[in-house]
């Protein structure tokens, strides 16, 4: 049966198995204030437990095998059903999260694809192949090497995946599907993005056409093309053949959900290209996106953990104008997204920041710098408009506490788990957002600031250390996330407390502490008076029966 697009969203957004709902910014050195590339993530799961995935590097022996087990059935590296094994590498390299020791960068977000090839034969899923890249390659070419050989020779496992990579030098977007049930392998195309650009993809495959004789700037499989003609994919010349039309076709949902954050990254960022919204908007004959841009102004970290801070705010989608934002303007609606009055379906927006984050992060690989100074993984847990980002080197020994993982689980409250505590405080937010995300972002920026503020001198100290000897610079770097890491989850359980306080009962305390009794918002009160009115309305005592004894 072939779904109606709202239902076939509705398909997609339920399959709760996969972070089926992710969001990545890609900055080219060229487009950073700095020179460093840069990756965000932002990763969406109502069941994803946010946690900083960590292992060490090592040398192995012959014949020692690496498991291959199921991502998506745990989010926790090797909690999943046993896929099957491969033969370990000789020499692996530490991973910090995404990020690995030589400041290379993986992340993801799920486009699905046609139905038919979501079931390949194989053992290597999308999360395996982040991770084994980050622990067996130094760039994102030997990292794009790594990943499709991998599939090629063990055969893929999971739906169709758009891959952020990047060194410190290059970023490229490498997006895969396998070939459908029984069969191994796997069908994919790599794009590197021209210095100067910034691209992003959020569940819905992005590439369209690419050079096909241009091995600096794009690879892809020797069968991606007479795949998809022999499948009835596509039909014409090669030179025009696109991956994303192709192997993922537009849908309403993939436009609605997906396409329309990129196009909010891109009208943020490169205000001047005036993307027109109809594309997003499923408006016949609108202009697809293009896969990169320009923007208007170089950016810095700060500028991309703002982009990655989005409810289509000042747009016709502004998810904190219309009456279901209620009177205290929160930009998230629960799930589910889609629902349906008397016979008609509706469909709620999906933006980048979503009260389902699990964690984000943004990443600065800087070429002038060696390896352990040089990457950077800002990191944080739960909401991104509510996070807190904290500056942890690709060098460090082990994760901070609060980020570790075997702190905290899923199941339970914890006030030691950052995942938790930033959940408290934004769960609490959402109750009052327009009066109390004042208040967090005052502590939020303050924080970030300083962190960003600090950087500099954080980078020579370090450097200083590392001339001296690299274990000193790794211990110092170390060191320094953790006690980041420890003010900040103080802090953050200060400022739990103080929103209870300030906002008990629904009174809002005034600068002395007073209690005071604010009333709603007059287009609010308006709602209520349009709805129930005629009820509740004052009205003059008059001409009543006296009392009978």
């Amino acid at each position: 049966m072939r779904l109606r697009p709202i239902a076939l969203l509705a398909t997609l957004l339920a399959a709760g198995a996969g972070l089926e709902a992710c969001t990545n910014l890609l900055v080219t050195k060229g487009a950073s204030k700095d020179g460093s590339t840069m990756i965000t993530y932002a990763a969406d799961s109502h069941t994803l437990y946010g946690e900083l995935y960590y292992k060490r590097g090592g040398r192995h022996l012959a014949g020692e095998r690496r498991d291959i087990r199921e991502w998506d059935s745990g989010f926790t590296f090797d909690t999943g059903k046993l896929l099957g094994s491969i033969p370990e590498a000789p020499v692996t390299y530490t991973r910090v999260g995404n990020m690995n020791e030589h400041q290379l960068v993986i992340a993801e977000t799920t486009f699905g694809g046609r139905k038919e090839l979501q079931v390949p034969s194989g053992i290597i899923d999308y999360g395996s192949l982040i991770y084994i890249g980050l622990e067996r390659a130094k760039t994102a070419r030997e990292a794009i090497q790594v990943m499709t050989s991998l599939a090629e020779e063990f055969g893929y496992a999971s739906e169709g995946e758009s891959f952020s990579i990047a060194d410190p030098n290059e970023v490229w977007i490498l997006e895969m599907i396998g070939k459908g049930k029984g069969q191994k392998g796997a069908l994919w195309v790599a794009y590197k993005l021209p210095d100067g650009t910034i691209s992003a993809h959020a569940n819905q495959a992005r590439i369209r056409q690419f050079p096909q004789n241009d091995p600096n700037n794009a690879l892809f499989s020797k069968e991606v093309i007479p795949f998809a003609k022999s499948h009835g994919y596509f039909k014409g010349e090669d030179k025009d053949f696109s991956f994303a039309d192709a192997y993922a076709p537009l849908t309403f949902g993939a436009l609605r959900a997906c396409e329309a954050r990129v196009w909010s990254l891109f009208r943020r960022a490169a205000p001047s290209q005036n993307l027109s919204i109809d594309y997003v908007k499923a408006v016949k004959g609108a202009k697809p996106l293009p896969l990169f841009v320009k923007p208007d102004q170089k950016l810095d970290v700060r500028d991309a953990m703002e982009l990655m801070r989005d409810h289509f705010e000042g747009t016709e989608f502004d998810m904190t104008k219309d009456v279901g934002a209620g009177p205290y303007k929160l930009p998230y609606r629960w799930r589910p997204m889609n629902f349906k009055v008397d016979g008609q379906e509706y469909l709620h927006e999906r933006a980048i920041s979503t009260q389902q984050t699990g964690f984000s992060f943004v990443t600065q690989s800087r070429s002038w710098l060696p390896d352990p100074v040089g990457g950077v993984i800002w990191f944080g847990v739960d909401d991104t408009y509510t996070t807190c980002y904290v500056p942890i080197s690709c060098a460090i020994k082990e994760p901070p506490k609060a980020y570790a993982i075997g702190t905290g689980n899923f199941s339970e409250f914890n006030w030691d788990s950052a995942f938790w505590t930033f959940n408290f405080v934004a769960n609490y937010t959402y109750t009052r957002w327009s009066d109390m995300i004042v208040d967090v972002q005052k502590v939020q920026r303050e924080f970030e600031g300083r962190f960003v503020a600090d950087q500099a001198e954080v980078d020579r100290t370090a450097l200083n250390l590392y001339k001296q000897d690299p274990g000193l610079a790794r211990e110092y770097l170390t060191q320094y996330a953790a006690k980041n890491t420890e003010q900040l989850m103080a802090r953050w359980k200060k400022l739990g407390e103080f929103l209870i306080w300030k906002y008990l009962d629904g009174n809002v305390r005034n600068e002395k502490g007073e209690v005071t009794h604010p009333n709603a918002p007059e287009d609010w009160l308006r709602c209520i008076v349009k709805d129930h009115g005629d009820v509740i309305k004052v009205k003059k005592v008059e001409g009543l029966a006296p009392d009978e004894e």
